[in-house]
């Protein structure tokens, strides 16, 4: 069967597919994200509910802080490491955020 076919069964089941442009779609787990790049986004509408079918490169990324960025952020708060590494990971290791936040 190709595509076109898939497509035309599909809605006659009265599911409504359409598809979505994007330049990047991130997934974020505990401990890791998955970026996908170049995606091709197709979404169904089943009984009321949206499902997302999602397809590219695939590329796995530690949310791990990295060393250097937490001695940064030591130096400028004057935080312990634990409490560094903590308010990092809250906020995706955005370093200017951890600093800001820290350091109120």
């Amino acid at each position: 069967m190709n595509r076109e076919n898939v497509e035309k069964a599909i809605r006659k089941m009265g599911v409504e597919l359409r598809e979505m442009e994007a330049s990047e779609v991130i997934i974020k787990t505990t401990g890791y994200q998955i970026k996908i790049t170049k995606p091709e986004i197709v979404i169904a509408n089943i009984l009321g509910k949206k499902v997302y079918q999602i397809s590219g490169e695939e590329k796995m990324e530690s949310l791990e802080p990295k060393e250097e960025d937490i001695k940064i952020v030591m130096e400028k708060t004057g935080k312990d490491r634990e409490t560094v590494i903590n308010k990092l990971r809250e906020l995706n290791n955005d370093l200017a955020k951890a600093i800001i936040e820290l350091s109120s």
